[in-house]
């Protein structure tokens, strides 16, 4: 799960798919079918509690088949966004392409990808039934289609995070990149191109939270991590002039240092912040009561059987 909060009263639940079940290298086996569904309705109802207000698709959330997916969506509370997944049969996109939401005066515009790289090749029975459009090309018209509407993009990929490197770097108007697929927590988003890229791993393991201040109306954001790195480093260096600085030459080059710190520190006045944590969500859910009454209560009906709880 990710949480985007615009500011301290507005805040977005999202995820960016492979949320319903772990990773199959092959078909679910027939005697786990029954269990694997029922774990799958779990997430659904525990993201429920949670108050998701959007979930991406992976390829992971077809392990039991479109059709499956699609009634499954229909318990949650929230849309799954899929911009680029169309239903073979009809022609048409299997969910939602994008969200529109306002939050606090803030206009946001959500859509979600899938990259057919995900799939284990093209006999992959999770893509039996579906179409899946080049990501790029379907980036491109989201957000042309967003921009007018919205104040800030946010793309759920499951791209893959090279892949989110090289769409930011390709392609300008998407603000926030949550990405998922590769298994990796970033601590340390990246800024490229104005664009900030997230990742956390999937299957709800771990938690994203992402923190934005914002001053001004540009799209644009630098990481709160820098600006307190930079004062750190000013503070280090006016505690060690007083003892170490004798020589003119050694005093010039403190000022300058000190000068450029200080300038530095003066541009970020005034700009757009963000704070980026990751969390471990498990030990958080379970101490959530009605969470909890529905895993003892899948544990209970499945742990006797044989099957495993575990994600």
């Amino acid at each position: 799960m990710k949480e985007l909060r615009e500011n301290q009263q507005g805040i977005l639940a999202l995820d960016a798919g492979d949320l319903l079940f772990k990773k199959y290298f092959n078909p679910v086996p027939e005697n786990e079918l029954k269990g694997v569904a029922q774990k799958a309705h779990l997430m659904i109802q525990s993201s429920n509690l949670m108050g998701y207000d959007a979930m991406g698709v992976g390829e992971d959330d077809l392990s039991l088949g479109k059709e499956f997916l699609v009634e499954i969506s229909k318990k949650a509370n929230f849309p799954f966004l899929s911009s680029n997944l169309i239903d073979e049969a009809t022609g048409n996109p299997l969910f939602q392409p994008y969200l529109l939401k306002e939050i606090d005066g803030l206009r946001i515009g959500i859509f979600s990808l899938l990259s057919p790289d995900s799939f284990l090749g093209p006999s992959d029975p999770r893509k039996n039934g579906l179409i899946i459009r080049s990501p790029i090309e379907v980036a491109q018209s989201m957000v042309k289609e967003l921009q007018p509407k919205t104040d800030l993009v946010i793309l759920l990929s499951h791209l893959s995070y090279p892949k989110d490197i090289e769409l930011a770097q390709t392609l300008s108007g998407i603000h926030i990149i949550i990405g998922t697929h590769n298994g990796m927590n970033l601590f340390y988003p990246p800024i490229i191109k104005n664009t900030i890229i997230l990742q956390t791993s999937p299957k709800g393991m771990y938690g994203g939270k992402l923190d934005l201040i914002l001053y001004n109306n540009e799209p644009a954001f630098y990481n709160s991590a820098t600006r307190k790195d930079l004062e750190n480093r000013l503070n280090i260096l006016q505690k060690q002039s007083a003892l170490s600085v004798s020589s003119e030459a050694e005093k010039a080059q403190w000022q300058k240092t000190k000068e450029e710190l200080e300038n530095t520190l003066k541009k970020l006045h005034g700009k757009n912040e963000l704070t980026n944590t990751i969390l471990p969500l498990q030990e958080l859910i379970k101490e959530h009561p009605d969470i909890k009454k529905l895993v003892d209560a899948y544990k209970a009906q499945f742990s006797a059987a044989g099957i495993s709880s575990s994600k």
